[in-house]
């Protein structure tokens, strides 16, 4: 492990990394848009712009663009340098699976899961083209054979190829339409079906691009594209299904295409020849399977979630497969070989479990954890968080560590107790204990034994013992059945109390059974649950049991008389675990809505959530000491919370939610309008958030401060006329501050710090009554050539929104001349330094470039003479030798 990239709460969604390899793009499922530095691993630039996850994401070949499509169905074109969005694309229907810039022209190619490919014209910023060739769902795209051929992959087996053709434009529009083609490869014409091809949308713009479909090539699975992409080259493509196979094809390139069109010339020939000397030179053309060949079927040890590609040149292929099972595979191919075969190189699977870990335990000396899943109990060190042990299992649903904290006991679907000793990681020993799965195992409070529950409807007690080994002189441990209490439900969850007195056993019946545990007699039944209790727990004095339940409510009873002291509605879904604190009435819970919740079982209060998974927790373990808590999900990860020493206040704790509540409310707002803007293919790349609410309001306190500020300078001013005498000036506190600057330069600086992403939003949510006073200042500070770029940038949109107040406002006449005048001086100015700037580097670059072609041919003729001295001396010493 090299990097690791500090992301927010939300789940990584999608990844790009950019063309120079310095910078990664992340989509979340949020929307929101994160580029990292790979050299500093910060996160240097945040788009928001989308309402729902992010699903595609793709650097245009110079990586000043960054285009995003997500499954709110828009496509959104990000400038990476100015660190702000372009413009929105409206058309697909519903979620967009792949995005592709052409290097060729100033154009994007879109598709969806509404069965569409959209062609956009990126000069215009609008679609010229539907290909609607696709009967269902596109998954994927391509782009190959130097973009002149298209690849599409949707939910059949087939992979359809459509030849790109770039029409040059037409002289006159009144002249009829000779359209040059500009690269349509061999083989174009083969298989063009007209219900496959129909061409929405034909405007003069059909003169960008002509697309036509080719044909289709076969893949072996018959399920949907999961991806389809190829390598930096294009000369490999390949795409996977919902299964473990990568099927890997080869491009052939144009000089390739050409030779064997040359050999297929060359028996075409000799064939006439042979039937009749008359017989004319039919067309020879390639098929498309001859130009996109299949190489091989890489079978991957479980379903692949993705991959990527890298061709060397010495013409090895190099592939790397994520898997569903959280293990990374990496593949080596010899392209040069006969028959080319895929060699696995390495895996990453140490770090952690291949299915979801359905337990977890802490050790008496709160450093090892335990975790267990369908497959293998791993043994991890918790102050280093490395695996210290694995060691293979059955499908394992509890555990505990053995007092002494040197063997493991792990109870299985199958009903088996399984015994493992650490220090060697063997199965010491496995006890058929149950006849249907065992649900729960609780240690006894002395230590001496243990009692498990299962799917039999049997509660059964087992002791601790030494016995002989035949093996060797040491005896082992092993475990002894003692009794067994025998019910009419099966049993879902048991307890101990810490006196050993009281047994709590819940069922499936919804109840809480509670036993005494030396007779075995009934004591108490709590009811109340409408759906089985899954988890249950028992304060550390014995006086209170919570319980949780399926029916997303955790009730708090007190074991005395069994009554219910509260129920509190705990989680959006069913409560998976319960567990108190050492020596409090705290206690955590776990649920299937992917949240950690503290409560307390005094006062009844709702502590703090613990955010962090992404999908169902299905339990969690805390620590002997009470300091931390390790929790298992869904998503295949383990999470390790720590107990600070930071005093927790309730009421920041409720004021915090509430603001993150209206957080969400205030994304799901209707954004506001832009005037003179109807609803069509294009938008504002920006949406309206929390935080470009509070850059709005930060300008108009800013302003405000400047106007009174600018109140109080005349009045000073008059103040000194009538005395006659100047009397010192009260300097605002934020001003000095700031190292008493002026109030205008204030403003300035308020408006510097706005993000670049979020300016134009935040803009369209300032009061128009800010704005005159806004455009005075802009006035003033391009006539002094500060920030030209930024502030032509908000004054033209600050233009556009507010057109017709502007126009009709007689007082802005005069400011709207000056700013004129002083706009069109200074960004000449600016451009004038730009061109002067670029004119030198250039220079400076020829200037190096002729330098290095010296000192090469001078290392040249050095290494020339090098060689031709060895060889002079090698010659000597043979004809000494003769």
């Amino acid at each position: 492990q090299v990097l690791i990239l500090k992301g927010l709460k939300q789940e990584v969604s999608c990844l790009c990394p950019s063309p120079d390899g310095l910078h990664l793009a992340v989509g979340y499922e949020d929307g929101s848009i994160r580029v990292f530095s790979l050299l500093s691993g910060e996160a240097n630039i945040t788009f928001n712009g989308h309402k729902a996850a992010v699903t595609a994401l793709q650097y245009d070949h110079l990586g000043g663009r960054l285009v995003s499509g997500s499954k709110d169905t828009d496509v959104i074109v990000w400038d990476v340098i100015n660190e702000s969005g372009l413009y929105r694309l409206r058309g697909h229907k519903d979620a967009v699976t792949q995005v592709l810039f052409l290097k060729e022209k100033n154009l994007l190619v879109t598709s969806g899961k509404d069965a569409l490919v959209k062609w956009w014209d990126l000069d215009t910023q609008h679609c010229f083209k539907t290909l609607v060739g696709h009967r269902t769902e596109v998954w994927g795209m391509a782009l190959i054979s130097e973009e002149k051929r298209l690849v599409t992959g949707s939910a059949d087996s087939e992979l359809r190829v459509w030849d790109i053709t770039y029409i040059q434009e037409v002289q006159d529009p009144d002249e009829p339409e000779t359209k040059k083609s500009k690269g349509s490869s061999p083989g174009a014409e083969e298989n063009t079906e007209e219900d496959e091809t129909l061409e929405l949308d034909e405007r003069p713009e059909e003169r960008l691009v002509k697309c036509s479909k080719v044909g289709s090539i076969m893949r072996e699975g018959r399920d949907r594209v999961v991806s389809l992409a190829t390598d930096r080259t294009g000369k490999i493509l390949a795409c996977h299904g919902t299964d473990s196979v990568l099927e890997v094809f080869s491009v052939i390139s144009e000089e390739e295409v050409q030779k064997k069109l040359e050999k297929k010339m060359k028996k075409a020939k000799k064939k006439a020849k042979q039937n009749s000397e008359e017989e004319p030179e039919r067309s020879v053309e390639l098929s498309l399977q001859e130009e996109i060949q299949r190489v091989t079927n890489i079978r991957a040890s479980s379903k692949i979630k993705s991959f990527d590609l890298i061709l060397s040149p010495k013409g090895e292929l190099k592939v790397v497969l994520l898997l569903q099972n959280n293990i990374i595979e990496s593949y080596n191919l010899d392209l040069s070989a006969q028959v080319p075969q895929a060699v696995r190189v390495s895996k990453i699977t140490i770090g952690g479990h291949r299915s979801d870990v359905r337990t977890l335990a802490f050790s008496s000396d709160n450093i090892a954890i335990l975790s267990a899943a369908a497959e293998s109990v791993k043994i991890w060190n918790r102050s280093t968080l490395q695996c210290i042990r694995t060691m293979d299992c059955e499908y394992a649903l509890c555990s505990l560590f053995v007092p002494g904290d040197r063997q493991v006991i792990i109870g299985t679907k199958t009903g088996k107790l399984q015994l493992y000793d650490l220090a060697s990681g063997s199965l010491m020993e496995t006890l058929n204990a149950h006849d249907g799965a065992v649900w729960s195992i609780a240690l006894s409070p002395d230590q001496r034994g243990f009692v498990t529950g299962g799917a039999d409807k049997c509660v059964k007690f087992w002791e601790f013992e030494l016995v002989k080994d035949e093996s060797s002189v040491q005896k082992r441990l092993s475990m002894k059945h003692v009794r067994i209490l025998q019910l009419d439900e099966d049993v879902l969850c048991v307890r101990y109390s810490p006196n050993q007195k009281l047994l709590a056993v819940s069922l499936l019946d919804c109840t809480v059974k509670i036993f005494y545990i030396d007779t075995l007699k009934f004591f108490l039944s709590l009811y109340g649950h409408k759906l089985p209790v899954l988890c249950m727990d028992i304060s550390y004095d014995g006086t209170l049991i919570a319980t949780g339940s399926a029916d997303r409510n955790v009730k708090i009873w007190g074991l005395d008389f069994g009554d219910c002291h509260r129920s509190l509605f705990a989680h959006d879904d069913s409560v998976m675990y319960l567990q108190f604190v050492a020596k409090s009435h705290l206690f955590f819970t776990a649920g299937k809505d992917s949240k950690i919740k503290q409560w307390d079982a005094d006062k009844f209060e709702h502590i703090q959530t613990l955010e962090g998974h992404h999908q169902e927790v299905w339990c969690l373990a805390l620590s002997p000491n009470g300091d931390y808590v390790v929790s298992a999900s869904h998503d295949k990860s383990l999470r390790l919370w720590e107990r600070t020493r930071e005093p927790l206040v309730l009421e920041e704790e409720r004021e915090m939610e509430r603001e993150a509540e209206y957080e969400e409310s205030v994304a799901k707002e209707e954004q506001p309008v832009v005037a003179g803007e109807t609803r069509g293919e294009t938008g504002l790349a920006g949406k309206k958030t929390i935080e470009t609410i509070k850059a709005a309001e930060r300008i108009m306190e800013a302003i405000e401060l400047y106007r009174e500020e600018m109140a109080k300078l005349t009045e000073h001013k008059a103040i000194c006329k009538a005395v006659g005498k100047e009397v010192p000036f009260p300097v605002n506190p934020i001003l000095r501050a700031y190292g008493n600057i002026t109030p205008s330069a204030y403003v300035l600086e308020v408006f510097k710090k706005v993000k670049s992403s979020e300016l134009e939003e935040s803009l369209l949510v300032l009061p128009f009554s800010y704005v005159p006073d806004l455009l005075r200042l802009f006035n003033e500070y391009i006539h002094l050539g500060l920030e030209v770029e930024l502030l032509c940038r908000a004054l033209l949109f600050l233009l556009k929104i507010h057109f017709g107040q502007i126009t009709s406002n007689h007082m802005l006449v005069t400011v709207i001349e000056n700013l004129k005048k002083t706009t069109i001086s200074r960004v000449s100015e600016a451009r004038d330094v730009l061109g002067f700037n670029m004119a030198g580097l250039q220079y400076l670059k020829r200037e190096i470039e002729a330098k290095d072609e010296v000192t090469f041919f001078a290392d040249a003729t050095d290494r020339f003479e090098e060689k031709k001295r060895k060889r002079k001396k090698k010659e000597k010493m043979v004809l000494a030798v003769l």
